[in-house]
């Protein structure tokens, strides 16, 4: 082989990740079989899902392109998309084509009841028939019409010679609604309409369930991106200055940033000095004063004089880029009853298949005639259809985030409730976590006059420390004082004129502290200073977190001083200056322990460790990104939401092991009975119905959970 030709195959063989959006997953069947599949395309080394994101990571050879894994995934059952296409993972035609199957399902179910309540009640003759005639006309229409997510599902899997849980479901439909067919047409005593159309309303009602727990809350990391610049005004060779997209941006050019604009890259200072607010990176709610040669980044907002910075990272390489990539890389392990579910559905199917064959075989065996053995079969079928195992989880899922809801907690994610019951370590994040993630002033010391001067002034501003202010003596129920000739000179302050008085707000001298502004009326001066405040409820939430049983400690980016000090106030442990990349570090040494961590945290540098973490909660003051990452979100200043949410979770586990209990019993005693011929489809039907009403019931109990 040529050298040339020797270096086209090992580039072939190079490998790469790519990252697919696949909508249409729906069960942790399909985690199994996405990723057992792929692994077994040649030149794919592994393939990782992240259910709650709908993402599938595929490490590969160079040489395997994009469409070739697209493909795949389509004969595996899948349509997929670049990641790029649908960051999101939205499929919002699936969902409303969900709920309107599972509306059609409900009325046609009702309306045939309702008919065949003469004939349970022994009607017969003509009226019998009539009445198999009109339960006929509604359920053909509402079974082709409802059952199509799993007539299409069943299809595909079918057509590449492959099995789910979908084909057992809809070979007991189409079989319960031929023999109900024939039946009506040669006059035969029973139809079995009701049985089928039973059986796909409680199915689409299981799955409409897990579907509302996956599309609550969902925003996409291109929210996180789309935080970012969407231009720059760059310096052209001539001096002139030119607009350009963020994504041809490159590394040595020039670009200059207005007062109020967002970075669109990572550069550094060149000329100009100032303020930025880099809370969404940071997590710090204080302004952080820039200069020449001060590195900053994509994302944050210049608060005062425009700066002219050299770029130094576009595009996917900002360090905004990089955390997204690392949260998309961050993946939830998959959770014990996810596991369970995963086995139970590549168990599920062969099993049914065989147990109905054995069923129609014994009784043809034993003499009884192809119909009454086709009858067994069916029921069989139905009877062992897993309605009431598949609503253990999303019942109690969907009761137990309803009820948090009203406690201020929004759980993003069904399976999250799961991993909130696990954890043993909670890790919280300093700023914007165990405090507000604000400036609040002190305004102790300041006159009626003086506070209502300087809320008029602060409201003349869009400072982060005015507006810290305002908020300050707001709560303090101050009335402004009326102002004239205002003005606001950048990196300066405010100054106006307060009844012949010369008023002012602005830049304390003297080199005084970032979070502290002057207040000048006429002569006199008052400095004002600002604090982060501690949640009031910090230190209680610590302790019932540990009478949980969970180990509370600080991991935070901020200062090691200021994580010492606060670690000392909640007498809990605290580690300082971390980096995004050290949180990760931390979490997965933990996890290779075998600790089960929380992670509490706002800042965009959180958004790693809170996709990392066995389980994460966010505030609802937090980044859109860190929002997008944590398994819940909650309202509010106070932090004793995240003890109501691991409470609710432990709860919500007890219920659903009930529930699994529940489910597991009934098949254990409604199976030999339906092999033995002592069901009909109906009962099976009605008994398989009843089954997942019990379980609802169950699941209803935790309405109670979060009062």
């Amino acid at each position: 082989m040529t050298a040339p030709a020797t270096i086209a195959a090992d580039a072939a063989q190079e490998l790469v990740d790519t990252r697919f959006t696949v909508p249409g997953m729906r069960c942790a069947g399909c985690i199994a079989k996405i990723e057992r599949g792929l692994a077994e395309v040649d030149g794919v080394e592994s393939a990782r899902v992240n259910f709650s994101a709908k993402r599938v990571a595929v490490r590969h050879t160079k040489s395997l392109s994009e469409d070739h894994l697209t493909q795949a995934l389509f004969e595996l059952g899948f349509e997929a998309q670049a990641a790029a296409a649908n960051p999101l993972a939205e499929d919002d035609r699936e969902s409303k084509a969900l709920l309107r199957a599972l509306a059609v399902a409900g009325f046609g179910m009702m309306n045939i009841m309702l008919l065949s309540v003469s004939i349970w009640a022994g009607a017969g003759g003509a009226t019998r028939e009539m009445f198999h005639w009109l339960s006929g006309l509604i359920a053909l229409p509402v079974i082709a019409y409802a059952g199509r997510p799993f007539f299409s599902s069943a299809l595909m899997a079918l057509r590449y010679r492959r099995t789910n849980m979908d084909v057992p479901i809809s070979i007991g439909v189409l079989l319960a609604t031929g023999l109900s067919i024939y039946e009506t047409l040669y006059g035969g005593g029973h139809a079995y309409f009701e049985s089928a159309v039973m059986l796909l309303f409680f199915l689409l009602a299981g799955r409409a369930l897990d579907s509302m727990m996956r599309n609550k809350m969902r925003a996409g990391i291109g929210s996180l991106l789309g935080r970012m610049g969407r231009s720059a005004s760059v310096f052209q060779g001539d001096g002139s200055l030119s607009r350009i997209p963020a994504d041809d941006l490159e590394p040595g050019m020039l670009m200059l940033v207005a007062s109020g604009e967002a970075l669109a890259a990572d550069g550094v200072i060149e000329q100009g000095s100032g303020a930025i607010d880099n809370a969404m990176l940071t997590g710090e709610s204080a302004p952080q004063t820039v200069a020449r040669d001060s590195a900053v980044h994509a994302g944050a907002i210049n608060l005062l004089d425009p700066l002219q910075v050299r770029i130094t990272a576009a595009a996917s390489d900002t360090a905004i880029a990089e955390i997204a990539r690392l949260m998309d890389e961050a993946g939830q392990s998959r959770s014990r009853y996810v596991r369970i579910a995963d086995r139970a559905a590549r168990l599920y199917a062969p099993a049914v298949h065989s147990l109905s064959a054995l069923a129609f075989a014994g009784w043809m065996i034993a003499g009884a005639g192809w119909h009454q053995s086709l009858v067994v079969a069916i029921a069989v079928l139905i009877i062992t259809c897993p309605c009431a195992m598949g609503l253990a989880v999303p019942a109690a899922q969907v009761v137990a985030s309803n009820a948090l809801i009203k406690r201020g907690v929004l759980v993003k994610d069904g399976s999250a409730l799961e991993r909130l019951a696990e954890v043993d370590t909670a890790l919280f994040d300093k700023t914007g976590t165990l405090t507000l993630g604000e400036a609040r002033a002190d305004v102790e010391d300041l006159s009626e006059t003086e506070r209502a001067i300087g809320l008029a002034l602060a409201q003349q501003s869009r400072h982060p420390l005015s507006k810290g202010l305002a908020r300050s003596l707001g709560l303090a129920k101050t009335a402004p004082a009326v102002l004239s000739d205002v003005s606001e000179v950048g990196g300066a302050g405010v100054y106006a004129r307060c009844g012949g008085v010369d008023v002012a707000l602005e830049k304390p001298a003297g080199g005084e502290s970032a979070m502290a502004v002057s207040l000048r009326v006429g002569d006199e001066t008052k400095l004002i200073r600002f604090t982060d405040q501690m949640r009031a409820d910090a230190g209680d939430t610590v302790s019932r977190l540990g009478t949980l049983g969970i180990t509370s400690a600080i991991m935070s980016g901020d200062r090691q001083d200021a994580v010492d000090e606060m670690g000392r106030a909640l007498e809990i442990e605290g580690q300082g200056n971390m980096l995004p990349a050290e949180k990760l570090e931390r979490l997965y040494a933990m996890k290779a322990a075998g600790r089960l961590p929380l992670m509490v945290g706002d800042g965009l540098n959180d958004g790693p460790a809170l996709a990392a973490a066995h389980a994460s909660v966010a505030p609802g003051t937090a980044s859109d990104a860190s929002q997008q990452a944590a398994d819940a979100v909650f309202l509010g200043e106070k932090l004793m939401p995240v003890v109501d949410a691991i409470r609710v979770a432990r709860r919500t586990m007890v219920i659903v092991r009930q529930n699994f209990g529940f489910a597991i019993g009934y098949n254990v005693l409604a199976v030999p009975l339906a092999l033995a011929g002592l069901v009909t489809p109906l009962i099976a039907a009605i008994a398989m119905s009843l089954s997942s009403v019990v379980v609802v019931a169950n699941s209803l109990r935790l309405a109670r959970a979060a009062k």
